[in-house]
C-alpha cells in the first residue's frame, strides 16, 4: 500500500488542489482511493503567473520569486493535507505558463518540496510525451481508466479552463489500447471572462447568473463555430486559445446573464458533438459546479450525466487524484501517455524526480 499526494493547479489559476490517495497494487492493476483532499488559494504568486501565461514581459527575478512563492504554497498545502503523516510520493503538475507543442513550461521547483516533506517528488510529467513528438495533452486518460472504467462506455469530461475528454471503452470489451481522449475547447476561460467582463464578478457561482439569462441564438452560433474550430483542430489547447475576445465583442451590447447563458449552450453543443459514442458522461472540474452548463450538456447530449461526486471523488479533486495515479504509474515504470491520444511516437517513462535528503 502506498500513500501518494497529487497536486494540481489549472490554467484558470483558481486554486491549488491537493489529494491524498491510497494506492493498492502496482502498474495498470493498481486501485486508487481518495483519502482526503483540500483546495487552497495559490497566494501571492498568482498575479505573476497570470501575467506570465498572458505573455507579459517579466524580469528573471519576478519569475524566480513567483516560482518560489508557488512552491511554498505547495509546501503549506501538502503539510496541511498530510497532518504530520508521511507520503511515499508527491506528484505535482506545476503551473502551465506556456503550452504550444513541442514547447511547454510547467513551472515548479521540486527540490524545496522534497526537502520540506521528506518525500520523493515527481513533476514535469508532460515532457517525455512532448519529446516524442506528442502534444503532451491530455495527460489524464490512463488515470481515468484506472479510476472510472465501468461496464458503460463512459466519457470523462473535464470542465476546466479548457475542456478535455477521455473516452473509456466498457470494461468488458476494452483495454487501454481502446482509450481515446483529446482537448475539446475553451470552457471556464470563456465563462470566467463573461463573469469578469460582462457581469462584474469574479466568477458565476453555480451558474446562477447564466440560469437567469436566456441564450441568444446568434451568440450561441458564433461562439459554437469558434469552439468547433478548436475541437476540429485535433491539438492540445493552451496559450492564445482562451477566446476572451468573443466576450469583449458583446459586452455592453447584450445583457450579461444572456451572454453567460449563450456561452453555456455553445460549450455544451461542442462537447455533445465530441461524445457521440458514449452511453454515460461523467463530469468533473470547476465547470461541473455550474448548474447552467450541466443542464445544457444534458440537453445537448441526450445522455445520462453524472459527476465524479457520484463516484466518491469530488469534482474539484479529480485532476489532483489523477496526478497521484500518474505519479504512481510513472514510479512503476509505466508510460502514462497514450500515442492514440497525444500522437507521441514511443514516449518514455515520464517525470523529473527529486529524492528527499538522506538522514544520518
Amino acid at each position: 500500500m502506498r500513500r501518494v499526494v497529487g497536486c494540481m493547479t489549472g490554467t484558470s489559476l483558481d486554486g491549488l488542489d491537493a489529494a491524498l490517495v491510497e494506492i493498492e497494487g502496482h502498474g495498470l492493476a493498481m486501485r486508487a482511493k481518495l483519502i482526503r483532499g483540500l483546495s487552497k488559494p495559490i497566494g501571492p504568486a498568482a498575479p505573476t503567473l497570470r501575467a506570465l501565461a498572458d505573455g507579459a514581459a517579466l524580469t528573471a527575478q519576478q519569475i524566480a520569486e513567483a516560482s518560489h512563492a508557488f512552491t511554498n504554497a505547495h509546501i503549506h498545502a501538502v503539510r496541511e493535507l498530510l497532518q504530520d503523516q508521511h507520503a511515499d510520493l508527491i506528484s505535482v503538475h506545476g503551473q502551465t505558463v506556456f503550452h504550444r507543442p513541442p514547447m511547454s513550461w510547467q513551472l515548479f521547483s521540486p527540490a524545496a518540496l522534497a526537502h520540506a516533506t521528506h518525500a520523493s517528488v515527481v513533476c514535469d510529467l508532460r515532457a517525455a510525451d512532448l519529446a516524442a513528438g506528442g502534444q503532451g495533452a491530455p495527460i489524464t486518460p490512463i488515470a481515468d481508466w484506472i479510476l472510472f472504467r465501468d461496464h458503460h462506455a463512459r466519457g470523462i469530461v473535464n470542465l476546466g479552463g479548457f475542456c478535455n475528454i477521455t473516452l473509456l471503452p466498457s470494461a468488458e470489451v476494452g483495454t487501454t489500447d481502446h482509450i481515446r481522449g483529446r482537448d475539446v475547447c475553451a470552457c471556464n476561460h470563456v465563462l470566467n471572462a463573461v463573469a469578469k467582463q460582462a457581469l462584474g464578478i469574479e466568477y458565476d457561482r453555480n451558474g446562477e447568473m447564466a440560469l437567469r439569462g436566456n441564450p441568444v441564438m446568434a451568440l450561441v452560433q458564433e461562439l459554437s463555430a469558434l469552439l468547433r474550430a478548436q475541437a476540429d483542430a485535433a491539438r492540445s489547447l493552451g496559450s492564445g486559445d482562451e477566446l476572451s475576445v468573443w466576450v469583449w465583442k458583446h459586452r455592453g451590447k447584450v445583457e450579461g446573464p444572456d451572454i453567460a447563458s449563450s456561452a453555456c449552450f455553445a460549450i455544451a453543443d461542442v462537447i455533445a458533438r465530441s461524445v457521440k459514442d458514449c452511453t454515460e458522461l461523467v463530469l468533473a472540474g470547476g465547470g461541473a459546479k455550474n448548474l447552467a452548463l450541466l443542464e445544457a450538456i444534458r440537453q445537448a447530449s441526450g445522455l445520462k450525466v453524472i459527476t465524479t461526486n457520484d463516484l466518491a471523488i469530488p469534482v474539484d479533486m479529480r485532476e489532483a487524484v489523477c496526478m497521484a495515479v500518474l505519479g504512481a504509474l510513472s514510479a512503476d515504470g509505466i508510460v502514462i501517455t497514450l500515442p492514440a491520444v497525444t500522437g507521441a511516437v514511443n514516449p518514455g517513462v515520464a517525470g523529473v524526480w527529486t529524492r528527499p535528503p538522506t538522514t544520518h
